[in-house]
């Protein structure tokens, strides 16, 4: 089995290496590439096992860096230190509104946080609407963090963002769409126009599929 698995991949790596639109597909693929390229802002007990996780596995495998932290962080990382530097670090922001997200006090910083810094954010409503954002006022929180936290929410109130319904909505549909958003608010980031974007994708699309025919022969 271990053995099936090693002749499997040691052979996709030589059809990406013998690509003959491989050095394009690099040089494209280094624009993009950043330690932190996408930072997935959300509540995890309401998003993580649904629209989080599968957005980030989803951008993973098109070869971005996305930052969710049950994916990027270990034992013995600072929450703070290592939060702060993804969303310092990223390119662009998805901020996952949900039912329990304006509860938490790490959810409604690292939305601050983006929003301070400048980045681009693409809110993400989950079964929620943007005039449901508000914060909870409670005696844990300072005056300057309730008008700190008030504010990042007013900016993503009036952002043009994705809505979702865990009910009726369709996983496969909304991934192609908020997967879209990603990648062209990254394009306008990296100055990289959507005429050659479409190319490279075209270029990408055709390398997957001379593997994925490759790999089947090999596993029958």
């Amino acid at each position: 089995m271990h053995r099936s698995q090693s002749l499997t991949k040691n052979f996709c790596n030589k059809i990406l290496r013998l690509d003959n639109h491989g050095h394009e597909i690099e040089k494209f693929a280094k624009q993009l590439h950043h330690p932190c390229d996408v930072f997935i802002n959300h509540r995890g007990i309401d998003t993580k096992r649904t629209i989080s996780g599968l957005l980030h596995n989803h951008l993973y495998r098109l070869g971005l860096n996305p930052f969710l932290d049950n994916k990027n962080m270990k034992p013995g990382d600072r929450l703070f230190d290592k939060i702060e530097d993804a969303v310092r670090h990223c390119k662009v922001g998805v901020a996952v509104f949900s039912a329990h997200y304006c509860e938490s006090y790490f959810c409604l910083h690292e939305l601050a946080l983006m929003m301070e810094t400048r980045k681009r954010v693409i809110p993400i409503f989950c079964d929620m609407k943007p005039s449901q954002l508000e914060v909870k006022d409670n005696v844990s929180r300072t005056v300057t963090e309730l008008q700190r936290f008030g504010w990042a929410l007013e900016e993503a109130r009036y952002t043009v963002g994705l809505t979702y319904d865990t009910l009726k909505g369709d996983w496969s549909e909304f991934l192609t769409k908020a997967t879209d958003a990603v990648m062209k608010n990254l394009l306008e980031v990296n100055g990289i126009e959507e005429e050659e974007y479409i190319r490279i994708m075209k270029l990408m699309y055709m390398r997957n599929a001379k593997a994925y025919r490759s790999i089947s022969r090999l596993n029958c």
